[in-house]
């Protein structure tokens, strides 16, 4: 029971048309992805047929407007499809959250009607497919302290830097880069652009991963790239605003991801204490492991309050980023013991590929790193504590 849009009382239910479109999730993730899985998993290498088939049932649209292209549901939505597929793989759906939500929602959100024309439907379509280009080598979380360069040269800017983990990089058609336009540390020096690529001076390098390895990720480097004006986000620099209201949303959206992967966790430990007997008794008819079993569902639960909270504030207008990063802090630590807690349920069993407890733990440790830090979480929600 979760909340409903979009009243103060809030009713805690899910809409007809959300849960439309978790059975769509639900169903497409079980036949279409979860066949797939092994072999990206195993080649670190994305199919990139399933973009035309998200672009083709509007799941990359689902929370955009359908003035804009999109299915115009809401982030409650958003977060369902997020949960389906990252129960069933964290590697697709991460490469659908860097193309469907960081990638894109900027252009959206910022961008002139010639940039949504010629990227942002194609985006949705999944006609092409986009990654955003925002962390750096010697950067880390501090987005202000960035080094990649754009110098405003005669018809457009010219970028020289590098950009490290960028999801969808390898399979990208276009990228959408953040450069610093002018050389002090201010919110208004740093402007986001798109690239098309392959191009003359970017380098893409594909990287190997431990986690989430179905997602393709890279290292980029730009020389002298030229982009001409019509490739400034907007048409105006200082676009500092559009990155971080895109990355205080997101953080609710990549909680959903790991509530997926927690609650995937749970029921394969369910089912092997159902079906793995030790003294002629099922694993989880001892008190121990059934303990642990219920401290599970009990830390899920919690979580998933949490984070449809946390969609319900997006789709209000009034999520802040202490609430944000209380949903995503909650949710990523969350799937991490929970994983790690499946994973000694099963024993020996738990490092075998045969199971999916071992991907599943693996995967859930990237998501307390990425789109910030538990450590950044927690600096962003003491600050809202005006210590």
């Amino acid at each position: 029971m979760l909340p409903q849009r979009y009243s103060d009382s809030m009713d805690f239910s899910f809409t007809p048309e959300q849960e439309q479109v978790r059975d769509l999730a639900r169903r497409f993730c079980e036949t279409e992805i979860a066949p797939l899985v092994r072999d990206a998993e195993e080649h670190e290498r994305f199919p990139r047929h399933v973009f035309k088939k998200w672009g083709d049932l509007g799941l990359l649209g689902v929370r955009y407007p359908a003035e804009d292209g999109g299915a115009g549901m809401d982030k409650v939505s958003d977060c369902l499809i997020r949960e389906e597929m990252s129960a069933v793989s964290q590697g697709f759906a991460s490469a659908w959250s860097a193309h469907s939500h960081l990638g894109i929602w900027p252009i959206w959100k910022a961008g002139t009607p010639e940039q949504k024309a010629s990227h942002f439907r194609p985006a949705l379509a999944g006609d092409k497919i986009a990654a955003f280009a925002l962390s750096e080598p010697d950067v880390g979380s501090n987005i202000r302290a960035l080094a990649t360069r754009a110098e405003k040269i005669a018809g457009g800017y010219r970028i020289t830097g590098s950009k490290l983990y960028i999801t969808n990089a390898p399979i990208a058609d276009f990228l959408l880069v953040a450069a610093r336009t002018r050389p002090e540390l201010s919110a208004d020096a740093i402007s986001l652009f798109i690239v098309d690529v392959p191009r003359d001076g970017v380098e893409i390098h594909s990287l190997e991963k431990e986690g989430i390895r179905a997602s393709e990720t890279g290292l980029i480097h730009f020389t002298d790239v030229f982009v001409p004006d019509a490739g400034l986000l907007g048409g105006i620099e200082g676009t500092y605003p559009v990155i971080l209201e895109s990355l205080s949303e997101n953080r609710v959206g990549v909680a959903a991801n790991a509530l997926g992967m927690a609650r995937a966790a749970l029921e394969a430990a369910v089912r092997f204490a159902r079906e793995r007997q030790v003294n002629g008794r099922t694993v989880g008819s001892y008190q121990a492991i059934a303990h642990k079993l219920a401290d599970m569902a009990a830390d899920i639960e919690a979580a998933r309050w949490l984070v449809y909270y946390g969609a319900w504030r997006v789709d209000q207008g009034t999520l802040d980023m202490p609430t944000g990063a209380k949903v995503k802090l909650v949710a990523s630590e969350t799937a991490v013991r929970v994983s790690e807690a499946a994973l000694r349920i099963h024993g020996g069993a738990g490092v075998m590929r045969e199971y999916p407890v071992g991907r599943i733990h693996r995967d859930a440790l990237v998501y307390t790193i990425v789109e910030g830090t538990s450590e950044i979480q927690r600096n962003i929600i003491a600050r809202g504590l005006d210590l």
